[in-house]
């Protein structure tokens, strides 16, 4: 790490204060003495969450900490900002969620358990009630985690300092406080869920959708673990450099309609728990000043791209482009970064209460209502035309039947057309071509989902392997749509509401 620093000379005084020797630069003519640096990035964390003004005092936020520097900087500031010799204190109640992802990666258990080990003693530093989740926990997840929850009603500015007034005549003593931190290990996981796990990865054929797929996985666990814990706010830990590459990325994949929720600093796709981002600000050499000068512990977790050639997945290749050109420009990240500032998500019909205009797996608006003559309908017609290749190809190859024997009757006659599909589309059936339980087909369950997350499926091999929650939904999502299509003649429009 000390040889990723740039220490400058003794000679150098700090632009700060005038006075102290410079320790490190930042930028050119930003030269900061150890102090001053501190000051710095402590008060930037501050500013930008109360500039924002979202949290409010005594609110229950969950701190999303992957392990790394940035996540375990940003659990550091919360617990310097709520020490009780802290100028400007934090007023929020935190604790801290870590997914562990071995089994994405066949670590075994004994490795698993080493490095949850390490982050529970940092955890527990804290004095934060902590949350250690598996990621086969997301195989038991509700199908509630892909509905959009309604959002709370959005309170006026003067609110925010009718709270702030309230914390500070009461000291903060009417609003919860932490709880003890819990004293376990990673939770017993079963063998099956495991492997249920690795299949649904391995189903994946390209380590750029697995990449897509993990993080989507990841980020319905952690909304989950809000929701069930009583946190409305999920704070993550995305650096500025971080979102410079997703956002060059989430364009390579097609959810240029999806970037500023993506990357903003709030975002309310979820409707109950806002997720915000306050170490967007924070360039990764910032971040590893840090965490060096001031002895922040983190620890390194491989992941499903470590120890990857650069061409291994765009998300790989695009940070690969963004480090190399930020080493000869380094007003790279910088630029991108300000350039997604400026990006807003279009305004848009809202949501019914079925969530059927969202994408089913990311929960953001569907980007896929687009004219006829467009690169999406000939990627859907591309689709349609292999699709019915294939099936041209199976049927071509299927046995005729030997002449004098009866030909076999169609799927339909062994199903609802005959007294042997009787219990066909029954809760306690096994399943048929009429029941609720059928998992769905590829091209049903791309209409539910925005275009970047329809290449993300495309890229499986079956969809059979998703968790049971999704699959649940699209179900439900495609049975309502039906019925709205039968009953399309009885409803008004909304320019008929009026009338």
């Amino acid at each position: 790490m000390a040889a990723l620093l740039l220490f400058v000379s003794v000679s150098k005084k700090c632009v700060k204060c005038k006075e102290a020797p410079a320790a490190l630069v930042i930028r050119a003519g930003d030269a900061y003495c150890r102090l001053c640096f501190k000051d710095f990035f402590i008060h930037k964390f501050k500013a930008v969450l109360g500039k924002n003004r979202i949290i409010f005092p005594g609110e229950k936020v969950l701190l999303a900490v992957s392990g790394g520097p940035s996540s375990c900087s940003m659990l550091r500031q919360v617990q310097e900002g709520l020490s009780q010799k802290a100028n400007k204190k934090l007023r929020f109640v935190p604790g801290v969620a870590f997914i562990d992802e071995g089994a994405a990666i066949g670590q075994s258990v004994e490795e698993r358990q080493r490095t949850v080990a390490e982050l529970q003693a940092v955890f527990q530093a804290t004095g934060f009630p902590f949350y250690i989740l598996p990621l086969e926990q997301v195989l038991d997840l509700p199908a509630s985690v892909v509905a959009t929850n309604p959002s709370p009603s959005e309170q006026p500015a003067s609110a925010y300092k009718a709270a702030v007034h309230h914390f500070v005549e009461t000291d903060g003593s009417n609003f919860p406080r932490p709880q003890e931190p819990k004293k376990t290990l990673l939770p017993r996981v079963q063998e099956s869920h495991t492997l249920m796990l690795q299949q649904l990865l391995g189903s994946v054929k390209t380590l750029t959708a697995r990449e897509e797929l993990l993080n989507t996985l990841r980020q319905h666990l952690l909304v989950h673990t809000a929701r069930t814990e009583g946190y409305s706010k999920l704070m993550l830990g995305d650096s500025c450099t971080r979102l410079a590459v997703k956002l060059l990325t989430s364009i390579s994949l097609g959810r240029g309609a999806q970037l500023a929720q993506d990357t903003g600093f709030s975002d309310s796709r979820y409707g109950d728990i806002i997720l915000v981002r306050p170490m967007r600000d924070y360039s990764a050499k910032e971040v590893a000043y840090y965490n060096h000068l001031f002895t922040v512990p983190y620890v390194v977790i491989p992941s499903v791209d470590t120890k990857t050639v650069d061409k291994a997945s765009i998300q790989r290749l695009t940070e690969s482009f963004v480090t190399k050109l930020q080493t000869d420009f380094p007003s790279t990240v910088s630029t991108i970064y300000r350039t997604s500032e400026k990006l807003q998500t279009a305004c848009r019909k809202r949501s019914g209460a079925d969530g059927c205009d969202r994408c089913l797996l990311c929960l953001c608006s569907l980007d896929t209502a687009v004219e006829a003559a467009s690169a999406f309908q000939a990627t859907l017609i591309s689709d349609q035309l292999s699709g019915s290749k294939c099936l041209r190809g199976s049927a071509a190859e299927t046995p005729r039947p030997e002449p004098g024997r009866p030909e076999s009757p169609p799927l339909t006659a062994q199903c609802c057309s005959s007294a042997e599909g009787r219990g066909c589309g029954r809760a306690g059936s096994d399943g048929g071509c009429c029941s609720s339980a059928k998992l769905p087909e590829t091209t049903r369950l791309k209409s539910l989902l925005c275009y970047s997350c329809a290449l993300t499926v495309r890229d499986m091999s079956t969809v059979n392997h998703l968790p049971q929650y999704i699959l649940s939904e699209a179900q439900r999502r495609q049975r309502r749509s039906q019925m709205r299509e039968e009953i399309s003649d009885f409803l008004l429009d909304d320019g008929d509401e009026g009338n």
